[in-house]
């Protein structure tokens, strides 16, 4: 209990970030629909969160190397503030991608400082208690960040000045706790041929991921306002996505640790495929909406973290870290082009059109996962299935002991 007093300060910080960044996806969404945006626009949108998202990562490290965690996380959610202020002074979708990329890098530095300053304080024995915590105040968090959606009137400066206090606000738990500054500890390289090398099968898997979610959370909200729901009700639709994905990790895990990985792979695959074609062909009706969006996110969210776990099957304990950060990497390269793609699709076919293209990658990540069942066995000794959120690239560093007790290594 005294642990998690001493981190309240930063689980603090990581609540106000998310009710701020994680409503202004779905915001920008209704205000550019608002304001006439194109569909393409909307979707360029979203990619550019996620350019921000790749820069943040690769640089906030280095960052902290110079100036420490208080002063970098300041200046990433001062960025963050900028781009949510500056939306309603310029009315044009190729500046907001920019204020967008700087909400993204917001995101990827602020997630780097507070999980580097977990893996500095926590012993090896803290580890695995305080990152159950932190996994549910940060879901708990993005379920809270959806439902604002419903009370922010989109296109209006109010609703973005809301957002910018709040990630303001995130500033003060951080850089006014007693709890001294730590040290700043070596960086994960990036080496994306590393995850590729140690599971072709996990870099297809979290490509697809990030088609899923990166696509869902920043072009769900202009799907749902082409099947007619309001404002309230797409705040609804996207909080029951993540709620179904939050509960779909319990079996998820169970059956990624008691089974061959690449058949829940192959088996999950299928069950979002299903999924897909009913949120493609049944729009009528906002129980049905509903009812689609709740299986998308059962059947699509647990995808990331089995294919981690996977490749980690795979790895040393010294690799573990610039592992995680290269599956990241892949999930970003996968973050970055959908929202824009799904957006051009739904432009041209219907809304209908953004679980078509996920449902496409999942058939080719199924077609994948068998191909790859041929070409060597699984291994016996295995490591846990961890329910592993896409933050930073610290985050591989902070779950390495939990695989590594389990897998024997430690």
């Amino acid at each position: 209990m005294r642990l998690m007093f001493t981190l309240a300060p930063l689980f603090l910080s990581v609540v106000l970030l998310q009710l701020s960044t994680g409503g202004v996806g779905p915001l920008d969404a209704l205000s550019g629909i608002e304001l006439g945006f194109t569909t393409g626009q909307i979707g360029l949108l979203g990619s550019a969160h996620f350019v921000g998202f790749f820069i943040g990562c690769w640089w906030a490290p280095r960052l902290m190397g110079s100036v420490g965690h208080s002063r970098a996380f300041s200046a990433f959610t001062a960025t963050g503030a900028i781009g949510l202020l500056a939306h309603m002074l310029i009315i044009d979708p190729y500046a907001w991608a920019l204020m967008r990329v700087a909400s993204g890098l917001c995101v990827a530095g602020c997630y780097t400082v507070i999980e580097g300053w977990m893996m500095a304080r926590l012993t090896n024995a803290e580890r695995g208690r305080v990152m159950g915590g932190y996994r549910l105040i940060d879901m708990g968090a993005s379920l809270a960040a959806q439902t604002m959606i419903g009370f922010l009137a989109p296109a209006t400066y109010v609703s973005y000045n809301i957002l910018a206090i709040l990630c303001c606000a995130a500033i003060f738990p951080l850089t006014l706790t007693k709890s001294e500054q730590p040290a700043m500890t070596a960086q994960p390289r990036l080496r994306p041929g590393l995850a590729w090398t140690r599971s072709p099968l996990a870099v297809a898997a979290v490509i697809v991921s990030a088609l899923s979610a990166a696509t869902f959370r920043m072009i769900g909200p202009l799907y749902g306002q082409e099947v007619g729901l309001a404002a309230n009700q797409i705040a609804g639709f996207l909080s029951i996505y993540i709620l179904g994905g939050a509960i779909a990790q319990f079996p998820a895990g169970w059956l990624a640790d008691k089974f061959d990985r690449r058949w829940v792979l192959i088996w999950i695959s299928a069950a979002a495929i299903v999924s897909c074609l009913l949120a493609a062909t049944t729009s009528d009706g906002f129980a049905m909406v509903m009812l689609n969006a709740a299986l998308f996110g059962f059947t699509t969210f647990p995808v990331y973290s089995i294919a981690a776990a996977h490749a980690h099957d795979f790895a040393t304990s010294e690799e573990r870290a610039e592992l995680s950060a290269a599956l990241l990497f892949f999930y970003a390269l996968g973050a970055i082009a959908a929202p824009w793609t799904a957006s051009q699709l739904i432009a041209a076919y219907g809304p209908g059109a953004l679980f078509a293209m996920v449902g496409a990658g999942h058939v080719v990540l199924l077609v994948f996962g068998l191909v790859r069942m041929r070409v060597r066995p699984t291994r016996e000794a295995r490591t846990p299935y961890v329910w592993a959120p896409r933050t930073s690239f610290f985050i591989g560093r902070l779950f390495r002991q939990a695989r590594d007790r389990e897998d024997g290594t430690t």
